[in-house]
């Protein structure tokens, strides 16, 4: 199974040579990726996961220090779900090489921060008529009864909106660039430029662009 921890960049263009189409793409720096900690269905954990880390840091806690011992000290750790016939040893170095382009992937990241928001953007709250009495048409309206007696929670109010998990499904990798560490993305990805994101593969190869058939009939025309 194939996954990293990386970057966003930037949004570019992609000519693509066969059609000449243009592709809009994410450019993602992949970070130097070492297995800190592996996982099998068969120890304590009873799952089979991988641990990685990238991004040295100066100073972490005590108990993160106990943890990594020798492999050094990193800003981002995160885990992976893998396969039972996938082998990891702890300290081995991950490469991006792996990727092939059409290869499809889902992104995760957190989401831009929007700051606090008022229930019409945050939710998308249709609002109140502007006429008939309705001064406020952008109000939240009832947010509650007489039982409970109190608001319920999770009701969907004003407040902060963004900085929040967020996963992008099925998109496809247009090129990979090992000697750089550079992957591009088709379409857009979550999250702010320098942001950390996660990759991880689905396991398909489609084509990145898709050719139509024309008819026999078209044809002779």
């Amino acid at each position: 199974m194939n996954f990293l921890i990386g970057k966003k960049l930037n949004m570019t263009q992609y000519f693509d040579e066969a059609t000449g189409e243009v592709i809009p793409v994410t450019v993602v720096k992949a970070g130097s990726m070492v297995v800190t900690q592996v996982k099998s269905a068969g120890g304590k954990d009873k799952y089979n996961a991988v641990q990685v880390g990238i991004d040295k840091k100066k100073k972490v806690s005590k108990s993160l220090q106990g943890h990594l011992k020798d492999l050094g000290t990193f800003g981002v750790l995160s885990e992976f779900r893998v396969g039972e016939n996938d082998k990891y040893e702890r300290g081995q170095k991950l490469e991006i090489s792996s990727f092939v382009p059409g290869e499809v992937v889902n992104v995760i990241g957190i989401s831009k921060g929007r700051g606090f928001a008022g229930a019409m953007k945050r939710h998308g709250f249709a609002g109140f008529p502007a006429s008939h009495g309705h001064n406020k048409p952008r109000s939240v309206g009832s947010i509650g009864q007489r039982f409970p007696q109190h608001t319920r929670r999770g009701l969907r109010m004003s407040g902060h909106m963004g900085v929040e998990q967020v996963t992008v499904k099925n998109l496809q990798i247009v090129e990979v660039d090992a000697k750089n560490n550079l992957i591009t993305l088709k379409g857009a990805v979550p999250g702010h430029r320098n942001g950390t994101i996660k990759v991880i593969s689905t396991g398909k190869v489609k084509p990145l662009v898709i050719i139509p058939k024309v008819k026999d009939d078209k044809k002779k025309k």
